[in-house]
């Protein structure tokens, strides 16, 4: 039985919902999700059995996760918002994820079922809950109706629907309740009814997690039959295959075949050690081409070059040069941003069955659509003859969603070639060792700055001209026309030219160099490296001008209630000064929505070194759906920008990466890790990211430190360069 309201879905928090409802004789439950509009009733069909929510007759309550969960608490966040709704008991939610299905599960921000920007509370906060609201009035409607007693009589607490001297559960109640029409509209609760947002809901996947569970990552995945492939790929980027010896590879115990593709060549073998053993005994030669062939100190020098030259304006503010000109102090600065690789826990994989005539696919999809639609591309399939299994994901930070789909593209591209190549049908499961990952590109790009900026008689800034050069991430993508425009790739500039400090008169331009790296968004994408020098440049500001650092960048944000609401409590609950011995930085800056203070004292080694001791943070993301996992998510967006500034680099000669694993990328030790505080500020507003806010302000909270500390403005990363880490 399907129950259908025409009400598009075209928003993140409409006034209105419509729902889907299956039968339960049809699939054992009560089934909900948000209906398709009335064009699509016929496709529909094909997903029905891709709800929300999922009350089962042995009383579990299984929520579909819209968005990857690779560390970030996606799916529990929403398991917290449906249980909110529904009163649903925490032992009883389950969480899994949805199927590819951009008409149901896509992100308002995007257009397309994926994940990514810290979106992921913020256009499914209505959505999630009302899928909740919606699942208990019919619980409500259908023991009413068997009882006899009127619903508004009838309570729902801890997973239990009571009434009239009687009691059930929802797995008892599911059957009735898949009977009933679906209401129109439903009554959410008002905030101070909550018993989970804002409070707390245990993480859905901790005890899989604990144990080990198989099958949870990507990694883990077991098809029967299941084959493993590593492919040989170019050791400088763009380079071209011109022969190949596999015998050498053949004679490896396990190997099954070598196969020669567009990405490399390709060893398939029985188990992971005969797949890279293979690897290792092919005799390849490759010609560069049209490769890249630069090294660092090549690309930089250019890059330098291009600093002294006019770039592609960004809208202005006023007459910088002029207002410069009148300044009564004025700095002037460069700084420097190298490539950074995503260095997550969990290297690339995926998983891939391809019969020719269907295709299956496991792995941490983090862009559904975009994957969904490349596999069939290259496989020659229709959409519905691709099925995308979303795993859980050991990290991503951008690097699982790539605007190419390259992962499932390599993977089915292989799935092809085995067919074709005269085999059966076999999973093959295409995985990247740590160093495929870490050299393979798609990294944050490297990023130079010249910043002129000047403060007034009056110690307010007086002109600030700004040059970027810095490739763009998003020119040639399908992105594009969303974030580059008229020449400029907002995403280089996010963070200054948007900034809410108020400066009347601002100039910014910029260089977007070709150069054969391939780069991608990183943890908080442009503001990784644009806070770090607005907020060292704020600092310069204060001093040059004889000023107190939290105060000058307040007397800034007269226009910003909210980011000057974080600094305020950041700078308060930091107290006056730190530990003995340590020195204080701060920064403050927004990103995603949401709002981030931070203030850093560290502590220089005998040595030289840098030790941040601690650091006290303050965070403005509205409704706080899981406070603790907002503390998680500062927490950890922390330490990847601390690492990023002491010792993370990725350098080339000639053409080729330098770095391979761990030990020469250097990310942070736990012994690096400084105690952090997290204060989250109370909001009625609507809630927004938190998986990346936490990474910009580290970095120049920590070079102001710094400097606090040794006089020494850090402008060229990592730190390691200077000695400092």
């Amino acid at each position: 039985m399907l129950h259908y309201l025409d009400s598009p879905l075209s928003a993140p928090a409409p006034t209105r919902r419509s729902f889907l409802k299956l039968s339960a004789g049809a699939l054992g439950g009560l089934m909900l999700g948000v209906a398709l509009p009335a064009r699509k009733v016929e496709a529909a069909g094909d997903a029905l059995a891709t709800p929300f929510v999922h009350i089962t007759p042995d009383n579990k309550v299984i929520v579909l996760s819209k968005h990857l969960d690779k560390g970030q608490g996606a799916a529990t966040g929403l398991a917290t918002l449906v249980a909110e709704e529904l009163d649903a008991a925490p032992e009883q939610v389950e969480a899994v994820f949805a199927p590819s299905n951009p008409e149901l599960y896509k992100n308002f921000a995007f257009g397309v079922q994926g994940t990514g920007g810290s979106t992921a509370m913020a256009n499914s906060f209505e959505q999630y809950r009302r899928a909740g609201a919606t699942a208990r009035a019919m619980l409500v409607q259908a023991a009413a109706l068997d009882w006899g007693v009127p619903a508004d009589e009838i309570t729902v607490s801890g997973g239990v629907v009571s009434g009239g001297g009687r009691s059930a559960s929802f797995g008892e109640l599911t059957m009735q309740a898949a009977m009933q029409d679906v209401p129109v509209e439903v009554a959410l609760k008002a905030p101070e009814e909550w018993v989970y947002i804002g409070k707390g809901f245990p993480r859905v996947e901790l005890p899989a997690k604990t144990t080990g569970s198989v099958g949870l990552f990507g990694m883990d995945a077991q098809p029967e039959n299941v084959l493993v492939a590593v492919t040989a790929r170019p050791p400088r980027f763009g380079a071209t295959l011109t022969s190949v010896d596999t015998g050498e590879a053949l004679t490896v115990l396990g190997v099954e075949q070598v196969l020669q593709i567009p990405q490399g060549v390709a060893v398939v073998a029985r188990n992971t050690w005969a797949a890279m053993q293979g690897r290792e005994a092919l005799a390849l030669t490759w010609e560069d081409g049209s490769g890249e062939t630069r090294g660092t100190e090549e690309l930089m020098t250019e890059f330098r070059a291009l600093l002294d030259q006019p770039g592609t304006a960004a809208p202005a503010r006023g007459d910088a040069a002029a207002a410069l000109d009148a300044a009564a102090h004025v700095v002037e600065a460069e700084y420097s941003f190298p490539y950074l690789a995503h260095a997550q826990m969990e290297p690339l994989d995926m998983t891939v069955l391809y019969d020719g005539a269907r295709a299956t696919f496991w792995g941490g999809s983090q862009i559904q659509t975009m994957d969904h639609g490349t596999a069939a591309a290259v496989l020659g399939l229709d959409f519905p003859n691709v099925e995308i299994n979303t795993t859980w994901a050991g990290g991503s930070f951008g690097r699982r969603a790539t605007p190419d789909a390259h992962l499932i593209a390599e993977a089915a591209t292989l799935a092809k070639a085995w067919l074709e190549a005269g085999n059966e049908a076999r999973p093959i499961k295409l995985i990247y060792s740590r160093g495929d990952d870490i050299k393979g590109g798609y990294y944050r790009p490297m990023a130079l700055h010249r910043v002129r900026a000047g403060v007034g008689q009056d110690g307010r800034i007086s002109g600030w001209e700004h040059r970027i050069v810095s490739q763009s991430i998003f020119t040639g993508t399908g992105f594009e026309s969303f974030v580059v425009h008229g020449g400029v790739d907002h995403s280089t500039i996010e963070g200054i030219g948007d900034t809410t400090y108020d400066i009347a008169d601002m100039a910014l331009d910029v260089h977007h160099p070709a150069v054969g790296v391939p780069t991608l968004w990183w943890r908080s994408v442009g503001h990784t490296h644009t806070a770090y020098v607005m907020e060292t440049m704020m600092d310069e500001l204060a001093r040059a001008s004889g000023q107190d650092p939290v105060a000058f960048r307040l007397a800034h944000l007269k226009g910003d209630a909210r980011l000057a609401g974080v600094l305020r409590l950041a700078a308060e609950k930091a107290g006056e000064a730190g530990p003995e011995g340590t020195h204080r930085g701060v920064a403050v800056h927004k990103s995603f929505g949401s709002y981030v203070a931070e203030v850093a004292d560290v502590r220089m080694r005998e040595d030289g070194t840098v030790k941040v001791e601690q650091v006290i943070c303050a965070v403005d993301c509205g409704v706080a759906v899981n406070p603790d996992n907002i503390r998680a998510q500062i927490e950890g967006g922390l330490g990847y920008g601390l690492s990023a500034i002491l010792r993370e680099e990725i350098t080339l000669t000639n053409g080729e990466v330098d770095q391979f694993n761990y030990p020469d990328y250097m990310p942070l030790r736990i012994t690096d890790m400084p105690e952090v505080e997290v204060h989250i500020v109370p909001s009625a507003d609507a809630p927004t990211g938190v998986g990346e806010p936490g990474t910009p302000p580290i970095g120049p909270a920590v070079a102001n430190a710094v400097f606090a500390a040794t006089g020494q403005r850090v402008r060229e990363l990592p730190f390691a360069r200077h000695g400092l880490a």
